[in-house]
């Protein structure tokens, strides 16, 4: 992809600019199918993001994606076309913006509703210090119902300052939104809003633009830009999911983030989530679920429309979904809340305080655990063992394959108090077992002098392919399924003659199951050895290298057994 300059830019025709969009969706395309990446809003948001580079002077001027998975665009035009091939590669540019990246990254974003609290702090630092320049934050519809938008919405006023804060409206987050925001949004796209929605913010509000025509763009961030000279701006954009491709266009849920190679393996645990959770609906009317924008994401359209009266979609307020999720508990209703791991991190306090801390039957259906890959360390589904672990009346379970995440959702069906089950986003179905709480599982016995504690499917095959490994070079090693973090089998723990204890764990090492396995033994006399991740921040890249980079490979399990099993 050529380099286009502001000058290019500045001096530009409409036709000549729509020719530019025109290059940049192509090479977005082109990228995307190779390496996987955020497909829909990207194509969206192009035509919006040249105008912006035109108006405005970046990097002087800063710019805050909120989210942040809609700056392909912004990266094209801002010195990194020459490497936007590498995109989501392991050592190549993040698909997020990254400060350590370029000066054109402002504030590295990954989640919703932080661009307006950002762009806050960057504006008043801004005025304290006697510079001059503009700040944006460029904000979806799906993000507009995150709390945090009016915590800052609200502090704007009295802060004094001057940002511009462009609605980028397309009607969806990763699923269609809908509540009480979207239909104040829809009223204002209809010229029927009420004003004083924004201006009881201080905020001037300008609407009705269509963000995907230069036409109606470029005038409309001029006087934007205008308006900025003395007062905070909400600038309402229009745009198209998807804008230039059709299927895109049509299926923007399903185009929101698309796999490297456009292709799939294995089978995806959200949808076996989907199916259990729809046959134990049937027998059971108090079976509810609860999400955060991330419906189809996580498996659960077909619960939506089999159940609508028991099926709740909060927009991306994962905090709120918590504390609804125990008062529909606290209601009698047995609620299952579906998360990405990475999103959920967001709500811990209400995890500890309004689930928890009540006993409240609460099952957190943890997806995209561990390793995510690609989309880098705002993602990386990491932490939750971690964080997790330290809550009283929490259990967490972590299934070897889909089968026994099956029974793990049968069991709690039954299970009156909170229960924490994790899992990444494909799995093979495998064999049906039996679960008890805080029981693992023997996989493969020996009197070896070393015993492997897998947790999780991606850690039970590495181990598995890495006792196979070793008994070829005549060691051998006892295999665990150490299917429950909280509690730990205390009881099989404590019979294992082992000297050496090694445990795997698709997760951070601080807090996690090897934590907990070192304190179980710290007076024993055994050795406990852990693979996880280090104390630092899991980079973008492919999920091999990462497992890779955390030792979590069945050559180094192999040579573990090899050197520390008898004989």
């Amino acid at each position: 992809m050529r380099r286009v300059e502001k000058t290019e830019l500045n001096a530009a025709s409409i036709q000549e600019l729509q020719n530019i969009a025109g290059e940049m969706r192509e090479e977005i395309l082109r990228t995307v199918s190779a390496n996987g990446g955020h497909l829909s809003s990207n194509l969206g948001t192009v035509e919006l993001t040249i105008a912006l580079h035109r108006v405005f002077s970046f990097p002087k001027d800063k710019i805050i994606f909120d989210v942040g998975h809609q700056c392909y665009t912004h990266k094209l035009l801002s010195e990194r076309a020459s490497v936007f091939h590498t995109l989501r590669k392991s050592g190549g540019i993040s698909g997020f913006p990254k400060r350590s990246e370029s000066e054109y990254d402002a504030f590295d974003t990954g989640h919703a509703g932080t661009a307006i609290s950002a762009a806050l702090g960057i504006a008043k630092a801004r005025d304290l210090k006697g510079e001059n320049f503009e700040v944006i934050a460029l904000v979806g519809d799906g993000s507009f119902h995150n709390g945090l938008i009016y915590e800052a919405l609200n502090n704007l006023r009295g802060l004094n300052t001057r940002i511009l804060i462009l609605l980028n409206d397309n009607g969806l987050s990763i699923s269609p939104t809908h509540g009480g925001m979207h239909d104040a949004l829809e009223g204002f796209k209809a010229g029927e809003g009420d004003l004083r929605l924004f201006e009881q913010y201080g905020v001037k509000y300008l609407g009705g633009c269509d963000g995907n025509d230069f036409t109606s763009l470029l005038p409309a961030l001029e006087e934007a830009k205008e308006c900025l000279k003395t007062q905070s701006v909400l600038l309402h954009v229009v745009t198209k999911k998807g804008k230039g491709y059709a299927f895109a266009e049509e299926s923007p849920t399903q185009t929101h983030g698309v796999a490297a190679g456009g292709t799939q393996e294995k089978k995806e645990y959200g949808a076996a989530l989907g199916e259990e959770l729809m046959r134990l609906a049937k027998g059971d009317g108090r079976i509810a679920v609860v999400t955060a924008a991330m419906t189809d994401a996580l498996g659960l359209r077909p619960f939506f429309e089999a159940f609508p009266e028991r099926s709740f979609d909060a927009g991306i307020c994962e905090e709120h979904a918590s504390i609804f999720a125990a008062g529909l508990a606290a209601g009698g209703y047995k609620p299952y809340y579906a998360i990405y791991s990475t999103f959920l991190q967001r709500a811990f306090d209400e995890i500890v305080h309004d689930i928890c801390a009540q006993n409240l039957p609460v099952t957190l259906c943890i997806d995209r655990a561990g390793a995510v890959g690609e989309d880098g360390q705002t993602h990386q589904g990491v932490f939750d063992l971690s964080y997790l672990s330290l809550i009283p009346n929490l259990t967490i379970g972590i299934p070897a394959d889909i089968s026994q995440f099956r029974a793990m959702l049968e069991l709690s069906a039954k299970y009156d108090a909170p229960f924490a089950i994790r899992y990444p986003r494909l799995g093979t179905e495998g064999r049906k077992r039996a679960v008890e709480i805080g029981k693992f599982e023997i996989l493969h016995s020996t009197m070896s002098d070393i015993t492997i504690l897998a947790a999780g499917e991606r850690c039970v095959r590495i181990a598995e392919e890495g006792v196979k490994q070793a008994r070829a070079c005549g060691a051998d090693a006892t295999l665990i399924n150490a299917c429950f973090v909280k509690p730990l089998d205390e009881e099989l723990l404590s019979t294992l003659k082992s000297k050496y204890i090694l445990t795997m764990e698709d997760g951070a090492l601080i807090g996690g199951l090897g934590d907990a396995v070192r304190r179980f033994y710290k007076e024993s006399g055994k050795t406990v050895l852990s693979l996880g991740y280090p104390d630092a921040f899991v980079p973008h890249g492919d999920i091999s290298s990462q497992l890779k980079g955390a030792g979590l490979t069945a050559e180094h399990a192999a040579e573990l057994v090899v050197k520390y099993a008898r004989g």
